[in-house]
């Protein structure tokens, strides 16, 4: 509603400095054309997602996310479709510092659930997205980096002799969506916090590595120096 009134002013203040109609016509036309995109692009971006996330609301967008299908429920955090380009509401909200709801968005997306017919997981979908997510994190929200994190373990409810049953979600950080390592321990050592750095995921990520891959090299190459230095 604002637009009309803004580009009417912003034509007559031109309209004060120049007597060049054409100019006048051509700046008039330039500012329309403008105020039609910003429109189009505000009118088809204002979901409930984003009002949420405009509002830095945890309790807001879980109330949001609540009205999607569940096939379509990590679809309205991770894209929405403004003309020919895609936001993700994830990105949005860690860019423009909404912690509270980008935090209730990574937790939503790691939360598994089930109907009749599968079981839903955000995981994949959220890193085929934003393969980048680990170092994003790093960089801009590293405060939401154990909130990622806790949500690649599941704990069973129950316990069996003591024991609780737990999943670990290494795939990708452990592969990146081309099959190649992940550079996903390398961010999070550069980011220089112990906490994170000691965490049962990252624990269990280089352990794997060091049992499966790199104790036979390092064991290879100290033997073969062992070897040359008894010789």
């Amino acid at each position: 509603d604002l637009f009309g009134p803004f580009v009417t002013a912003c034509v007559q203040v031109i309209r004060s400095l120049t007597d060049d109609e054409k100019a006048e016509e051509a700046f008039r036309w330039s500012l329309n054309l403008i105020s039609r995109i910003l429109t189009r692009v505000i009118n088809e971006g204002s979901t409930i997602v984003m009002k949420a996330i405009n509002t830095n609301s945890a309790k807001q967008l879980r109330k949001a996310v609540g009205c999607a299908p569940r096939g379509k429920r990590g679809l309205w955090m991770l894209n929405i479709q403004v003309g020919t380009q895609s936001i993700s509401p994830l990105m949005w909200a860690i860019e423009t510092g909404s912690l509270e709801a980008a935090k209730a968005i990574i937790q939503d997306l790691l939360t598994i659930r089930a109907d009749r017919d599968r079981y839903y997981f955000g995981m994949d979908l959220m890193f085929e997205r934003h393969s980048d997510i680990i170092q994003r994190l790093c960089i801009d929200a590293p405060a939401l980096l154990p909130a990622l994190l806790d949500g690649l373990i599941w704990r069973s409810r129950t316990t069996e002799n003591g024991q609780r049953r737990v999943n670990f979600y290494l795939k990708h950080v452990l592969v990146d969506s081309e099959g190649e390592f992940s550079k996903a321990t390398e961010w999070i050592t550069d980011s220089g916090d112990p906490t994170i750095a000691c965490h049962p995921i990252m624990v269990m990520v280089t352990d794997t590595v060091w049992s499966k891959m790199a104790l036979r090299a390092f064991m290879f190459l100290k033997a073969w120096f062992l070897f040359t230095l008894v010789v």
